[in-house]
């Protein structure tokens, strides 16, 4: 690639395309915008291309601030029209990668983004795929489409992967301080990929090509995934050996190296951990080979919603009562605290097999006032001091940190704690139980 080449990815007239103004485009069009590159934010719904116009965001991490400044500014404009990628010098893709029904990888919004992509491609043009997928999607799908024109990669346009790595909510690392792996097709894809992505994230990691860069993201969230499915499952030994898993984890902890602390919980949610794993056993199981650490993990947290459900079913038979009937207070239907994320929520699995007993479910969630899911809505209540008095047994499900757990813990009858948010409040006292996550409630 020539200095010539390489100074145009790093000089200020570059116009910057995203496609997708999600929970990983806006924010990484945020940055680019900020840097000083002129970003053309692509989306197919036009209620988000218009809140974007008008300053406003769809998405918790940004404020309104934060776009209308940029904006303002004439750095950022977002469009439904995909014709305008032609406008573009570079390229992001950053649309969903969800699981299909049958848990196998759906990468129809990777090609259709990359069909239009395609239908614009010219000469020079740098295109990143940031979606999470399996390794071999780059080179395998992408590149056949952007190619069937007669460009060829790494001489005429440039084709890497990058994998986002958006942990929503989190205060310290975030979309421009988190290290940023990519990988391209060609060394001069890389080059290319690197001098435009270093003006707006403060490190990157090349790695030697895109099958690399695609692992990279896949085994960082099966690391988490297998991780959490061991401790999911110490937390049912600990349950049927009458331990507190809390106390031995925080015990296993204190050792200064060679532990690393994980804690159990009622299942797996999020955009990543619960689909991305999956996504390397499909491509496995292509190559004949079975992920056994894989499946097993995800056979145990896909089960701890069921675990749950039996606590609550347990604990209601202590005081005489069924599920069916019950009246149950789901506390946190996001998927972890103080978010309004609910994809892949394990609350969900809660509240449904909840319902499928009979129980009457209530849920509350500051960040979350109406759920959606399958067809069905719920409404979120408010957490009075009436409704917690009023219900046979109220579960936390999510810690969300301005909920008074205290509180739900003094009024509410029955207590199980998937998240160990009442430690502290009494439960090793006489109103307690000495059994698993259920802390307050009738003893056997």
């Amino acid at each position: 690639m020539s200095h010539e080449l390489v100074e145009r990815f790093r000089r200020d007239d570059l116009t910057f395309g995203v496609i997708g103004l999600g929970y990983v485009g806006l924010p990484l069009a945020i940055e680019a915008a900020r840097s000083g590159i002129k970003v053309l934010g692509f989306d197919v719904k036009e209620e988000v291309t218009k809140g974007i116009n008008d300053g406003l965001t769809h998405i918790q991490d940004l404020t309104h601030e934060d776009i209308e400044e940029q904006v303002q500014a004439g750095r950022l404009e977002a469009t439904t029209d995909m014709g305008r990628l032609a406008e573009c010098g570079a390229i992001s893709i950053c649309v969903p990668t969800p699981l299909s029904k049958t848990r196998d990888p759906d990468i129809s919004f990777i090609f259709s983004a990359t069909e239009a992509v395609s239908k614009t491609l010219r000469p020079g043009q740098l295109v990143v795929l940031e979606s999470t997928t399996y390794p071999g999607t780059t080179r395998e799908i992408v590149l056949p489409e952007l190619e069937k024109n007669g460009l060829v990669v790494g001489e005429d346009f440039y084709l890497c992967f990058s994998p986002e790595r958006v942990d929503p909510g989190n205060p310290v690392w975030q979309t421009k301080n988190t290290p940023k792996v990519i990988g391209g097709l060609t060394s001069d894809c890389s080059e290319a990929g690197v001098a435009l992505y270093s003006r707006f994230f403060d490190s990157l990691v090349p790695v030697s090509s895109t099958e690399a860069a695609e692992l990279t993201k896949i085994l960082e969230n099966t690391f988490r995934a297998v991780n959490i499915g061991l401790v999911n499952e110490v937390a049912l030994i600990a349950d049927r050996l009458g331990v507190d898993v809390w106390e031995v984890i925080d015990a296993a902890a204190t050792k200064p190296f060679g532990f690393m602390k994980f804690t159990p919980g009622p299942g797996l949610g999020g955009h990543c951990i619960p689909v991305d794993p999956h996504y390397l056993s499909w491509k496995m199981r292509t190559l004949n080979y079975k992920t056994r650490f894989i499946d097993v993990a995800s056979e145990i947290n896909s089960a701890m919603p069921e675990f749950v459900v039996g606590k609550v079913s347990k604990a209601l038979n202590r005081a005489g009562k069924a599920v069916n009937g019950s009246r149950v207070l789901v506390l946190g239907v996001a998927y972890k605290p103080d978010i309004d994320d609910v994809r892949e929520s394990p609350a969900l699995d809660v509240i449904r097999l909840l319902e499928r007993d009979g129980a009457k479910v209530d849920y509350h969630d500051p960040y979350v006032p109406c759920l959606e899911e399958d067809g069905k809505v719920w409404q979120g209540k408010a957490l009075t001091d009436e409704l917690i008095s009023s219900v046979d047994v109220a579960v936390i499900v999510t810690n969300h940190t301005d909920v008074d757990h205290g509180r739900v813990f003094e009024l509410a009858p029955i207590v199980v704690d998937t998240r160990n948010a009442t430690r502290g409040l009494g439960r090793s006292t006489s109103e307690g139980v000495q059994e698993g996550w259920i802390v307050k409630g009738p003893r056997v």
